[in-house]
């Protein structure tokens, strides 16, 4: 049995819900010359769960190198990757004001999907799994909107908005992993910690 994960993300939500589940963890983050960034950009035509999926794996592969190149002590790596999806559509971190802007007004009065993918490395084995999650929003007023940008909330954050902030009082129904929707799917990930032996 291990007693420790190493983490390799740089979300604070992550760290509070593998802290919930009594999971201990190392940070495991990229150096400042790691384009970590790079990893999340979309290609061409690719759906959203296939694009979870592979940017996760992507994360995973660029850990298990930063481990093994800081000479760290073995140890289970946990990596995650969260999206927001309307339709084919992938809507990623809005790169300024007004594209977090129209984010939200194509969320209004709409249901999209939020797909999280969790990986769980343990030696040469990887334990996957992906949460996939509906969120509908209420219709969202244009002033309500203008001031969640303006809060700074929507920055960092896949479709320009997290379930733990203010516009959760315009959510008007989920299915699915409430905390999967945050960025880290429980039920899912503490069966990958067991698959891989991590005593928590």
């Amino acid at each position: 049995m291990k007693d420790f994960v190493y983490l390799a993300s740089q979300s604070p939500r992550r760290r509070q819900l593998l802290e919930q589940l009594g999971v201990r963890y190392e940070l495991l983050l990229p150096a400042p010359h790691e384009d970590a960034e790079a990893l999340e950009a979309v290609h061409d035509g690719e759906l959203p769960r296939d694009y979870v999926e592979r940017v996760t794996h992507a994360k995973l592969a660029a850990a298990r190198q930063r481990m093994a190149a800081r000479g760290l002590t073995p140890a289970p790596i946990l990596c995650s990757d969260t999206t927001v999806a309307l339709g084919r559509r992938i809507l990623g971190k809005p790169a300024d004001a007004r594209e977090a802007a129209d984010m939200l007004h194509a969320l209004s009065n709409r249901t999209h999907r939020v797909l999280t993918a969790v990986a769980v490395s343990d030696h040469d084995r990887v334990h996957f799994a992906v949460s996939d999650s509906h969120v509908h929003f209420a219709p969202l007023p244009a002033e309500v909107i203008d001031a969640y940008v303006a809060s700074g909330e929507p920055f960092g954050k896949a479709g320009a908005y997290a379930i733990q902030s203010r516009i959760a009082g315009w959510i008007a129904r989920i299915e699915g992993s409430h905390s999967g929707i945050m960025g880290l799917p429980l039920y899912e990930t503490a069966q990958l910690l067991k698959q891989a032996r991590v005593h928590f």
